[in-house]
């Protein structure tokens, strides 16, 4: 977590002399997921995206669905920074203590971290001079290390010796972001 702070704050120091949002997803937190970030202009065209989305929740229905993604992204904006379309990749890192979905209707789930890799598509629009919406959608692959325990037993369900491991292609990033210009 320390790492994460010195990063974030280095991102944040260094891009107080570019054009800088800060951000909060208006529609993950409909569903109380948290989800923040920081974009910030570095050329012409170009951005730096990087945001951070939390479910704290320990458990939903006696179920865990506790996660952490952290996603650094460039972003090329086709008409102009922060205003139109705007294509971008990212890699990123998970952490969870999860249900994954093709265990929604047992007691088995699944605690552990990974990394991801993507596209996202979005557009974003100028509402005044310190507000912007953007609106986004990505995916790509994720690459997840874990051990599968039981929630009756506790004990492990799954039969690997240290980690088991699994990819899936999906999305995974989407909503509305809110921004605010801090300069």
């Amino acid at each position: 977590m320390k790492k994460f702070l010195i990063i974030f704050v280095l991102i944040t120091y260094s891009s107080i002399s570019a054009q800088t949002y800060v951000k909060a997803n208006a529609f993950t937190t409909l569903f109380t997921i948290p989800n923040v970030g920081i974009e910030t202009s570095i050329g012409k065209k170009s951005t730096f995206h990087f945001d951070a989305l939390a479910s704290f929740w320990k458990s939903v229905n006696g179920k865990p669905r506790e996660f952490y993604t952290f996603t650094p992204e460039y972003r090329y904006h086709f008409k102009e920074k922060y205003n139109g379309f705007y294509a971008g990749a990212h890699i990123g890192a998970s952490i969870f203590n999860f249900q994954k979905w093709n265990y929604l209707n047992t007691n088995l789930y699944e605690k552990g971290l990974g990394y991801f890799a993507g596209a996202t598509i979005g557009y974003q629009v100028k509402v005044s001079d310190k507000f912007m919406i953007d609106c986004f959608l990505g995916g790509g692959w994720h690459q997840g290390f874990y051990k599968g325990y039981d929630l009756t037993t506790g004990e492990r369900y799954d039969k690997a010796k240290n980690y088991n491991k699994s990819g899936e292609s999906l999305p995974y990033r989407g909503g509305v972001m809110v921004s605010y210009k801090i300069n």
